[in-house]
């Protein structure tokens, strides 16, 4: 998943240029690496942990990588943008991005894509050439995602055929793990709720600057302002409280139960347990 949110006026340069940044090609002479090698990871568009065995994957612009606890991070994945992401169950993930710059066999939006083998290869679902998701959830059985393209929520209960929702400029999405029809959503005008599966969102009053959100647990949400300041709520939304901070400018956010939160800033990947309060280095 995921980014998030709003204030006045500095919000919405925040999440735009996150968003523009993501979609960024590969800068002049910088040389991917093979799948399996060691390599720097920068530019994050998504993170999850694999049920199967606790380890953490992050998304992003050249591929997919594991993130062992103090070690360097090693790539699994072909050199790919991979943009929206989220792990569905044990070695199962769903992506969606851009081929690398010299794959030309494939369209520039590789739609949803999915991989079986914890991101080693990776095969087209559905809306190949047409969609590009930079938000993706799987949950209730169904896979939601919002198109950048088209700034639009999309709903599908078989990952084939799709239902178009509510459009507006959103961050970052959850969606309640107790309620398929109810979904937060980070935008440039503050946070938003849903209550009928993303077709309308209204505002969410008091609600503080936000830029990334999970949803970990019913009633509990874990987010991220973009200073890097965790907020947490026990009451799917309506109130907050904040945490500690992680370091840098926040880039994709996971949890692993509503005490063990990940996030990706420019300065590396960061791991609490204790639901925000302090944060060490994953990466190396």
């Amino acid at each position: 998943m995921a980014r998030h949110h709003h204030v006045r006026r500095l919000v919405p340069l925040v999440v735009t240029g996150l968003l523009l940044a993501a979609c960024g090609q590969q800068q002049a002479g910088e040389t991917p690496a093979a799948a399996g090698e060691v390599t720097e990871l920068a530019h994050v568009h998504g993170l999850g942990v694999d049920p199967a065995d606790g380890a953490l994957y992050a998304a992003s612009h050249h591929g997919v990588f594991r993130v062992s606890d103090g070690g360097e991070p090693v790539k699994v994945s072909e050199t790919q943008d991979t943009m929206g992401f989220t792990v569905v169950g044990p070695g199962h993930f769903l992506g969606s991005g851009h081929p690398s710059p010299d794959d030309t066999d494939r369209p520039p939006h590789l739609g949803l894509i999915e991989s079986t083998d914890t991101g080693r290869t990776w095969r087209t679902l559905s809306l190949s050439g047409e969609v590009d998701f930079h938000a993706l959830e799987a949950k209730h059985g169904q896979v939601y995602g919002f198109d950048s393209q088209t700034q639009q929520v999309m709903v599908s209960t078989d990952r084939k055929t799709w239902d178009r929702r509510a459009r507006l400029s959103l961050a970052d999405f959850a969606v309640d793990p107790a309620d398929p029809d109810t979904l937060l959503a980070t935008t440039e005008q503050g946070l938003a709720r849903s209550t009928d599966g993303g077709r309308t969102f209204t505002p969410v009053p008091n609600a503080p600057t936000l830029l990334l959100v999970d949803w970990p647990a019913e009633s509990t949400l874990v987010a991220v302002s973009p200073d890097g300041t965790v907020q947490r709520s026990s009451d799917s939304g309506a109130t907050w409280t904040s945490a500690g901070s992680a370091p840098g400018a926040p880039e994709a956010l996971a949890t692993r139960g509503p005490s063990e939160i990940y996030v990706a800033t420019d300065g590396g990947i960061h791991r609490s347990a204790d639901g925000g309060a302090s944060f060490t280095s994953v990466d190396g």
